[in-house]
Parts: structure tokens; C-alpha cells; sequence
């Protein structure tokens, strides 16, 4: 099991209930209510997986690999990518299930999440397979599925500002003795240990 797999297993699915949605009739407004429901709720849980699991271990391992500037970029990218699907489902919520409003908004949605994916296998994943063992990837794997099943019912949608997030993240990161680096382009104080 590897968490690069998990993660490209949920856009898989992200993706298939996407196009489910576009195939019901804007009528059945029963049918995109428990479509939506699902699709909805298990953006936000996957989002926060995300953020509580592989965007961590990927800041870690890539400043270890001496990559601070493109992990990061690469997690602020991610955090501000999740802001905006979770806002447009916020906006679907706003509005009467199968209305314009409400299809203009999960349509937002749609592209927010489908850039955010595109970005992430193409970038942050790669990297991730790059700079971390399989031992790893797996023991990450492990906790990211069971954060899913845990949270299965859904997770409370939080915005979170980026560049606090990656500060607050490689904050909690084990450091050496040394002193920080000035110029290195780190939000954080100190260099990281390779793991």
C-alpha cells in the first residue's frame, strides 16, 4: 500500500461522481441531492486527509532533500486549491438543489478540484515518490486510510490561510542544532533532520 495510490484511487473517485452528476437530469433533484452529499462530503474529508497527513510528510521529506522552495510552493498551491473547493461547495449549499446557482457552483467546484488534482499528480506526488521510500509511503498510507474511515461521516470545512499552514507544519517538523539558514526561502526557523 503506498498513499501516492490512495490519494490517485479518491481522484479517481472524485472524478467518476463528478461525471455522475452531469448525467442526471437537473429535475431529480432527489437523485443530485444524495450524489452531492456524498461527492461533497468526501471532497472535504480527503482535503483534510491531505492537509493532517501527505502535505506534512511531504514538507518534511522535501526540505530533508534540500527541495524547500518547490515542496513548498507546492503545499501553499495545494492549501489554497482545497480553500476554493471547499468554498464552492459552501456557494452549492447556498442554493436550491438543481437551480443554475447551484450547478454554477458545483461546476466550480468541479474545476477547482480537477486543477488541484491535475497539479498534485503532476507535482507534489511525484515528488513525494521521488524522496520517499516505499517503507514510508506505506506507513503514511496506513494512517491516511484510517483517518478516511474514521472521519467516513465527514469533517468540519475550514478554510486555512497557506503560509500559516506550511509555518505551523514546519514548525512541528524535528530540527538539527544548527542554526537557520539565512536566504534558504524556508517559512520556518532551523534545518530539518533527513528522516
Amino acid at each position: 500500500m503506498d498513499i501516492t495510490e490512495l490519494i490517485l484511487d479518491d481522484h479517481h473517485e472524485q472524478r467518476r461522481l463528478f461525471a455522475i452528476l452531469e448525467q442526471i437530469d437537473r429535475a431529480e433533484t432527489g437523485v443530485l441531492s444524495a450524489i452531492w452529499g456524498r461527492l461533497s462530503t468526501f471532497l472535504e474529508l480527503h482535503a483534510k486527509a491531505e492537509e493532517e497527513i501527505f502535505y506534512p510528510a511531504l514538507l518534511q521529506v522535501g526540505i530533508a532533500a534540500r527541495r524547500t522552495g518547490r515542496v513548498e510552493d507546492e503545499t501553499l498551491d495545494a492549501i489554497h486549491d482545497h480553500n476554493e473547493i471547499r468554498d464552492a461547495i459552501a456557494e452549492a449549499g447556498r442554493h436550491r438543489v438543481g437551480t443554475d446557482d447551484w450547478f454554477a457552483a458545483v461546476t466550480a467546484a468541479n474545476l477547482a478540484n480537477s486543477d488541484h488534482m491535475a497539479e498534485e499528480e503532476r507535482e507534489g506526488l511525484t515528488d513525494f515518490r521521488r524522496l520517499a521510500g516505499l517503507p514510508r509511503r506505506h506507513q503514511l498510507a496506513v494512517a491516511f486510510a484510517a483517518y478516511e474511515a474514521r472521519n467516513y461521516a465527514g469533517v468540519k470545512p475550514v478554510d486555512q490561510d497557506p503560509a500559516e499552514y506550511v509555518r505551523a507544519v514546519e514548525e512541528k517538523l524535528p530540527t538539527t542544532e544548527q542554526p537557520p539558514t539565512t536566504g534558504s526561502g524556508s517559512l520556518s526557523v532551523g534545518s530539518l533532520k533527513p528522516n
